[in-house]
């Protein structure tokens, strides 16, 4: 029997994601969820990749920084989606603040727009910017937004992460530093509340948003309670993830954390950028960092995988192999 042979489809390429802040805490998970999710990435670097679970990613990689404009050209070129990932956590001055927060990310809309206007740009932003009067980091986060979304309308998303921890991050090791102590000192107050989400949950939201087609949004990230947890819910849970089942609550005397903070303050007019301050320490302190149900970023497809106890429980047994926390 005579039988045609007919050729095999051509089969379209992956889709490209260009990602900034690659390197930094969420970035590093974020690109490994790409590339599992079928994703082509092209990432901005100021050095070639040494990233361990990178090994098997062969990503592309575009050298320079977030001021160079012809490097952002080349990172977007072609693009089918632009995750914005960089920012600025703690400066000296506020002006170094809006210069890496706001212009950068207005220069990087820019380019998009010009050179790939079909690609859906996704701004990861902070639950800060929701109150950007607490901090110039928080005012910062919010001119990068308001510039995102004046350049791109509609073919941006802005996702707003709350408290993001798991393996690798050092901002979050203190909580469970403090959760060793025999009294554990609760940083707000009885009725604050904050929102809370693993990294790995967070990196499959941004995946799973950059692939559905953009509306110009403003949305929060959060695990599955978007309420958010009481201090003494986050640190009870801290405390059980590395061992002590019946830590003393005491409120951190108000004095003590205001003098830590005034040394933070004491460093920036020195020149040196100091992540506890008097502004952060207001953003801390801030007690309502809950998500209403009409910010909520649910994405179809995507549920959060890890709750408290047992997200925590996967930082503390990073933090355990590499070192950070003792055994």
């Amino acid at each position: 029997m005579n039988r045609s042979f007919r050729a095999p489809a051509h089969c379209p390429p992956a889709p490209l994601a260009a990602v900034t802040g690659a390197t930094g805490f969420i970035g590093r998970h974020l690109v490994a969820a790409l590339a599992r999710a079928g994703w082509r990435t092209r990432l901005l670097l100021r050095r070639e990749p040494t990233e361990p679970q990178w090994r098997a990613l062969r990503p592309q990689v575009v050298a320079g920084s977030l001021g160079d404009e012809a490097a952002l050209a080349r990172l977007v070129d072609g693009a089918d989606a632009v995750i914005h990932v960089a920012g600025l956590i703690k400066a000296a001055r506020r002006a170094r603040f809006f210069e890496v927060n706001r212009d950068a990310t207005a220069m990087l809309a820019h380019t998009v727009r010009r050179l790939a206007p079909g690609a859906h740009f996704v701004h990861v932003s902070s639950m800060a910017a929701r109150e950007p009067l607490l901090s110039d980091y928080a005012a910062s986060k919010r001119a990068g937004e308001v510039a995102v979304l004046d350049t791109l309308g509609l073919r941006a998303t802005v996702l707003r992460p709350p408290a993001v921890y798991g393996p690798g991050d050092r901002e979050t090791l203190l909580f469970f530093q403090l959760a060793r102590l025999r009294r554990v000192p609760l940083l707000g107050g009885p009725e604050a509340h904050a929102a809370l989400i693993h990294v790995n949950d967070l990196s499959q939201l941004i995946v799973r948003l950059a692939a559905a087609p953009p509306r110009g949004d403003v949305l929060t990230a959060a695990d599955g309670r978007p309420a958010g947890y009481r201090w003494d819910e986050l640190l009870g849970a801290a405390a059980r993830a590395v061992g002590n089942p019946a830590p003393r609550f005491i409120r951190a005397p108000q004095g003590l954390l205001s003098g830590i903070a005034l040394l933070g303050d004491l460093a920036r007019v020195l020149g040196s950028a100091s992540m506890l301050s008097s502004q952060k320490l207001r953003e801390l302190r801030h007690p309502d960092w809950s998500v209403p149900p009409t910010e909520l970023a649910q994405p179809p497809g995507w549920v959060a995988q890890f709750d408290l106890d047992n997200g925590f429980a996967d930082a503390v047994a990073w933090y355990r192999a590499a070192g950070w926390l003792p055994v």
